[in-house]
């Protein structure tokens, strides 16, 4: 099977649509699907729906695709440095569904375990538990409220891995491992950009973070700009 494709337009013909659930991966603009999100937004789909850990900055990452009015929910942990999605989100144009790091990881894992749902105690007794199944378990101390927490199923997944090899096995670098890896799992299709593309038996399987099967396409994206989220510094001080 042929996963590589010559761009990600290529990547994602045929899978786009209006009102579609897509599971990005990423954490804050480290190994975010950049030119994927591009060409999404190139692509005019909208009413989208995103499950990602962020929603990138001002006209970066998913904040492209805010700008451009084509997402109508966000389903987050983090949402800071973004003005665009603050001044939608108080004007009541974008629903936002704010998830625990931890627990939108595992709705993630779960998802892509075909796992309809699971108990935690993260949010319980908060607005995070509003509207959602509270049940006691005994774990054995005594019976503890936990609250029903929803795998996520998604149309499709796209994510960003440094390399892999031409069946598609995946390794992601350093903090970009922390969210591509079950985002990846949760989609009806997976859809990669790489860094770099490596011949088949060049990774050692013990440093392998994704098997190919998950992964459906392939696009290599370098080279990229390293961008900062926000930029602090300070005076240089007196020899």
């Amino acid at each position: 099977m042929q996963k590589l494709f010559p761009s990600a337009e290529a990547a994602l013909d045929g899978l786009l649509k209006d009102d579609m659930l897509i599971a990005a991966g990423g954490f804050g603009l480290c190994g975010i699907p950049e030119r994927l999100l591009g060409a999404i937004q190139a692509s005019g789909v909208k009413n989208l729906t995103f499950a990602s850990n962020n929603a990138g900055i001002d006209n970066e990452g998913i904040g492209k695709l805010l700008r451009s009015k084509q997402v109508k929910k966000m389903i987050s942990s983090y949402v800071g440095e973004n003005k665009e999605f603050e001044r939608q989100y108080l004007s009541g144009e974008l629903e936002v569904e704010f998830c625990p790091q931890g627990t939108l990881a595992e709705r993630m894992r779960a998802g892509g375990a075909g796992i309809p749902g699971f108990y935690t105690k993260t949010g319980v007794g908060t607005q995070v538990a509003e509207g959602k199944e509270v049940k006691q378990f005994d774990k054995g101390d005594g019976p503890e409220d936990f609250i029903l927490e929803k795998g996520i199923f998604a149309d499709l997944s796209i994510v960003k891995a440094w390399k892999a090899d031409e069946t598609g096995n995946l390794m992601f670098r350093k903090t970009a491992r922390n969210f591509n890896q079950p985002a990846a799992t949760c989609g009806k299709v997976c859809v990669a950009e790489v860094e770099e593309i490596v011949p088949v038996g060049s990774l050692d399987p013990d440093c392998i973070h994704l098997p190919g099967v998950f992964i459906n396409r392939m696009v290599v994206g370098a080279p990229y700009d390293k961008k900062i989220e926000f930029v602090t510094t300070r005076e240089r001080e007196e020899a």
